[in-house]
């Protein structure tokens, strides 16, 4: 890799823009000032960075928060039975934990821009970890207030790293393939969805009374819920145990960065500059937070959804492979998301699975038996490309306010907490008819991708050097 010798700013109509130079350009030319080159010479192309490992372990990090929040969907129906909860009172685990996005995106774009990218990952990495710890005494106490609070702290270290690692991978490379490069980064965040139910289905719902037991509303004792709120012990160990042992090999490996003269410019230049300006990334926001009550209302009812007797009629351990398969269906969508996205125009996609989410929701809504739980299961494919690619057209031509306006959309996962809406809506006309819910927010995510997405006010867009 070669280091950079030389940063030069132009200001072009009030914008700073870094042009990074190389010792083989360097040398191109200054040879060319002193002798002009032989007839037929080729030019020298630009130097291309290869970010293949950056890239890596990026992917690493995104597969353990995917897998760490999607395994909420686990408990969910699990900690419904062990505390004889209503599907209101059980969402309040999601209701809790898309809070700390809310209140905690803001000051971590902060931290982010005062640390940098890789010192920010890390702590998150940490901090997730030792979050994973505090679901130990909360199932040692059963306690549901505890366990609350363990998803809370879990929350806002995930939300560092998505305030950290979207908008980094979005700005290696070129604008044109900031999309497809999200997409395919955020597949390993799908796989790590698409295996936590698996294993949460093994090791939480496949050692516990109520995950077992087919009966809705069996009678469970005192006792069977307290050994239930235990199973939970040793998934959240292991987990503590994977991302200490991710955040280390963060810390080792050497990720490019935002060069501190490009960071210096940024700071001077967001003075001039107003987000509140930029369409795609103001109606991005609410696209981002409908999208989020829509995915996590789907995903966290799922398991009941399935093991409904006019739907698939088995106990929820049964049912947590087809959750499995809602997250795999995302996996596999965003691997070929990424390939589409080079070839055709991110927001006609974006359009496309909004039509299809909408379709599949409602097909859910009025059918029943293997139809409906298809149908439902069958979102997860739509649902794929979605977020990454609301994310990377709200940040499109944001420039040095990209890590402020990332802030803003992963503030906007917060939206996440408004799926107890649709606990709500299941506990007073059913489960089924709650998926009304989901099917009004793809109607936006429509809107935007058909208009709200075009930027305006577009800025010069950021580079990454090492």
């Amino acid at each position: 890799m070669q280091p950079i010798l030389k940063v030069i700013h132009i200001d072009v109509k009030n914008t700073t823009i870094q042009r990074y130079r190389t010792p083989l350009q360097n040398a191109h030319t200054d040879s060319s000032r002193k002798a002009p080159l032989p007839a037929g010479t080729p030019p020298l192309p630009p130097a291309r960075e290869n970010y293949t490992v950056a890239l890596t372990v990026l992917a690493s990090v995104f597969f353990m928060w995917g897998f760490a929040t999607v395994l909420n969907d686990i408990l969910v129906p699990h900690l419904k039975s062990v505390f004889e909860l209503g599907y209101g009172q059980s969402l309040l685990i999601q209701f809790v934990f898309y809070l700390g996005y809310l209140l905690m995106a803001l000051p971590a774009a902060k931290l982010l821009e005062r640390i940098g990218y890789r010192p920010a990952v890390v702590a998150g990495l940490i901090g997730m970890a030792l979050a994973a710890v505090c679901f130990v005494p909360a199932a040692l106490s059963a306690s549901y207030g505890v366990f609350l609070l363990a998803f809370f702290l879990l929350a806002s270290s995930i939300t560092l790293l998505q305030v950290a690692a979207n908008p980094y991978v979005a700005v290696i490379g070129t604008p044109q393939t900031a999309s497809s490069r999200l997409n395919l980064v955020q597949a390993f965040n799908s796989a790590g969805t698409a295996v936590a139910p698996l294993f949460g289905g093994l090791l939480i719902l496949g050692r516990s009374v109520s995950g077992t037991t087919l009966a809705a509303g069996a009678a469970i004792s005192a006792q069977q819920r307290a050994s239930d709120a235990r199973a939970v012990v040793l998934p959240y160990l292991l987990m503590a145990a994977v991302l200490l042992a991710l955040a280390c090999l963060v810390w080792r490996v050497r990720l490019p960065d935002v060069g501190g003269e490009a960071r210096r410019a940024a700071r001077a230049e967001r003075s001039k500059h107003s987000l509140w300006r930029h369409r795609n990334l103001v109606l991005g926001v609410p696209a981002i937070a409908l999208y989020l009550v829509a995915e996590i209302g789907i995903g966290s009812t799922l398991v009941n959804f399935v093991s409904g007797p006019k739907i698939g009629n088995m106990d929820h351990a049964r049912a947590a492979h087809y959750l499995s398969l809602f997250w795999g269906g995302a996996m596999l969508g965003r691997f070929l998301g990424a390939w589409l996205l080079r070839r055709m125009a991110a927001d006609r996609l974006l359009a496309g699975v909004s039509v299809g989410a909408l379709v599949l929701a409602l097909t859910a809504v009025v059918t029943e038996g293997p139809l409906a739980m298809w149908s439902l299961i069958a979102v997860g494919v739509c649902h794929s490309i979605m977020f990454p690619t609301i994310f990377t057209l709200g940040i499109k031509g944001l420039g040095p306010l990209t890590e402020e306006g990332s802030g803003l959309l992963i503030m906007a996962i917060s939206g996440g907490a408004l799926a107890a809406l649709q606990g709500v809506m299941a506990d007073r006309v059913g489960l089924q008819l709650s998926y009304l819910l989901p099917a009004a927010c793809y109607v936006y995510v429509l809107f935007y991708a058909a208009w709200g997405s075009r930027p305006t006010n577009a800025l010069a867009e950021e580079e990454l050097t090492r």
